[in-house]
């Protein structure tokens, strides 16, 4: 028997699963880590502490599943994006990570529109915001100068787990896309932008594909995880590549729609000269030559669960969402708009708040339930409407996260999208990409689409219904009204906040 593991390193736990040659994960293992919120907008996360628990998931998926220690034919990693790990001469992390929802650059972001300008779109492909690596090198050069001046070499986190691993330096495109670095179309660090910051290229690692391999374990890893020091270890990706490829989206025509916390709307793109103005991201896929477009709702399940929380606490979700079944496409004239933390696209407005519009004595808790799945499904069609408005073809959406475990919000996606939707029958997540780039750097499969053909398992379609379209259709440049008429209401409310 022969496995590949995939590693998905998240903000809250790194998972591990294993999966075999037929694509069925035999064993999976989680560990959780904390997060640093030392000042007000501050995110941080100590690297050693996802080293820890991605030793600690692989030895519970290898011991639990009885696996020999050669049986292992790769091992890949999915990661958050754009978390800043400065390392010394000596490999040693210099300080804690500061990770893509820290939002203390927002100084920096400003300083690189006024350095570059037109260039920032027509190089990295995307706008200057908070997330992204290039800002927070420029806050730890300007707030932290000793530390900056002893650093060598900038990773993104997965990046430094396997370099842990396997004392290889690496970073593949799919991350480097958003450090506002790369070159995006010619795939290589660009000298405009770092001499634009006086940053040498020494300071960024070597590039690699994701399927690339790129080193084994060191023997004391190897140890401590059971494993045979000749195990392969692949680049891997970013995760939303790697949810992505987890998901099958690896030709045109197929596009992402993920409800997690946040939202996010992907589509696959074979063109690198596709032009969205900086609208929304464009970022290298996990698959050599390809890229993705991608839109971002900041406060998708994450409105859901602030409704449940504060209107029915003690009641699951499937309660909460019971008698949702019973209520009209558009929820009797109520809209909500999730801006619960300001919104990312198409706005990139961190004082937007939400709005509850529309509201009258006839509506009960389910309309409001129905309306904030609605209005989550709005902010996401936002991003297809501009693919769309860009000429982007969109055949099917395949939704992965809250929205692809619940009928309703499946049949409410593919009405409100106008296209056909499907969820998966083995959702496992970025997890699955990082399997899948094992497998395919292991050589098991030639490409990503073959590895897809055995990985990837999709259910049941559901099919726009003409009259609910038109109904939406109609509700949704309603919606869109709603962001300019409360913007302006919103900045004065700023001062007023806790």
């Amino acid at each position: 028997m022969s496995y590949v593991i995939g590693i998905d390193l998240g903000t809250s736990a790194v998972k591990a699963l294993l999966v075999n040659k037929s694509g069925q994960v035999v064993a999976e293992a989680a560990s959780n880590y904390p997060l640093y919120h030392d000042h007000s907008g501050w995110s941080e996360q100590d690297p050693e502490d996802w080293v820890r628990g991605t030793i600690a998931a692989i030895d519970e998926v290898v011991t639990s599943a009885k696996v020999a220690s050669n049986e292992v034919a790769g091992i890949s990693f999915s990661g958050q994006m754009h978390g800043l790990v400065l390392l010394d001469k000596e490999g040693v992390p210099l300080r804690r990570a500061i990770l893509w929802n820290d939002t203390r650059t927002t100084a920096q972001c400003r300083y690189i529109e006024q350095v570059l300008g037109e260039k920032l779109i027509q190089i990295a492909r995307n706008q200057a915001l908070e997330g992204f690596t290039l800002p927070k090198i420029l806050w730890v050069r300007e707030h932290e100068p000793d530390v900056f001046a002893q650093a060598n070499v900038f990773l993104l986190p997965k990046d430094y787990v396997r370099y842990r691993l396997t004392g290889q330096l690496h970073m593949d495109y799919s991350d480097a896309a958003g450090t506002l670095l790369l070159d995006v179309a010619d795939k290589r660090w660009s000298e405009t932008l770092l001499q634009s910051f006086q940053l040498p290229l020494s300071l960024c690692p070597p590039l690699v594909e994701s399927h690339d391999h790129v080193g084994e374990l060191l023997p004391a890893i190897a140890e401590q995880v059971q494993l045979d020091p000749t195990t392969n270890v692949f680049a891997g990706g970013a995760d939303n590549a790697c949810g992505a490829i987890g998901a099958g989206i690896l030709h045109e025509g197929l596009t992402l729609s993920s409800i997690g916390t946040s939202g996010v709307i992907l589509a696959y793109e074979a063109d690198k000269t596709s032009d969205f103005a900086g609208k929304v991201h464009f970022f290298n896929h996990g698959m050599q030559d390809a890229y993705y477009a991608m839109g971002v709702t900041l406060a998708a399940g994450y409105s859901l669960s602030w409704f449940k929380e504060v209107f029915a606490p003690h009641e699951t979700f499937d309660q909460l969402l019971g008698g949702i079944d019973t209520i009209s496409p558009g929820s009797n004239g109520l809209l909500f708009t999730p801006y619960l933390v300001g919104e990312r696209t198409p706005y990139a407005d961190a004082n937007i708040r939400a709005s509850f519009i529309g509201m009258d004595g006839s509506h009960r808790r389910s309309h409001f339930v129905r309306a904030v799945m609605e209005g989550i499904t709005y902010s996401l069609h936002e991003s297809i409407d501009l693919l769309r408005n860009a000429g982007k073809q969109i055949d099917k959406v395949v939704s992965i996260g809250g929205g692809g475990q619940n009928k309703i919000w499946l049949q409410m996606q593919a009405d409100i999208f106008n296209t056909p939707v499907v969820a998966l029958e083995n959702e496992q997540g970025p997890g699955l990409g990082a399997a899948m780039l094992a497998a395919v750097g292991a050589g098991w499969f030639s490409t990503l689409q073959d590895c897809a053909q055995q990985f990837v398992k999709y259910g049941a379609t559901y099919a726009p219904e003409e009259q609910a379209t038109q109904t939406y259709a109609e509700l949704f440049a309603i919606y869109q009204q709603v962001y300019t008429q409360t913007k302006q209401i919103n900045e004065q409310l700023v001062p007023f906040r806790a």
